[in-house]
């Protein structure tokens, strides 16, 4: 756990670095490292950006209901969403709506033109709900202890 904490800290440190805060050697600390890759524990190295200094400013949060529920319904729905850039997270869920879906845009317009142009073309929405975020109050990877 203390590799991944290291790794989620700082991907980009050193091997040795790494094994000085863990207390192993760099070798031991890399074939840690690439049995929690092996085993599907670390899925892939990123980077955090922030969207405002790209232009994406506000985040929005939409509910949506599907008419259709098949399988097949359901699969063309999730590829059309993962071709559209500005969706970051889609979220099948139980409850009064079957997506929670977070999409980041520039302003309130941009909003609109992507309703319009994107989102509302994609057939089978019955209902959507949207909820503009004012502020994020806590942002985390998994809880690694």
């Amino acid at each position: 756990m203390a590799i991944l904490r290291a790794l989620l800290h700082d991907s980009r440190r050193s091997l040795q670095d790494i094994g000085t805060e863990v207390g192993l050697s760099a070798t031991s600390c890399w074939s840690r490292i690439k049995r929690l890759e092996a085993e599907g524990v670390i899925r892939r190295y990123t980077i955090d950006v922030d969207p405002a200094s790209l232009g994406y400013r506000d985040s929005v949060i939409v509910q949506l209901t599907l008419e259709s529920h098949t399988d097949e319904t359901l699969y063309e729905f999730g590829r059309v969403l993962a071709t559209i850039p500005e969706i970051l997270e889609a979220y099948l869920v139980s409850g009064d709506y079957d997506y929670y879906i977070r999409i980041a845009v520039r302003d309130t317009r941009d909003y609109e033109r992507l309703l319009r142009e994107r989102l509302y073309k994609i057939p089978g929405i019955r209902h959507s709900k949207s909820h503009f975020v004012l502020r994020v109050l806590k942002e985390a990877s998994v809880p690694i202890e």
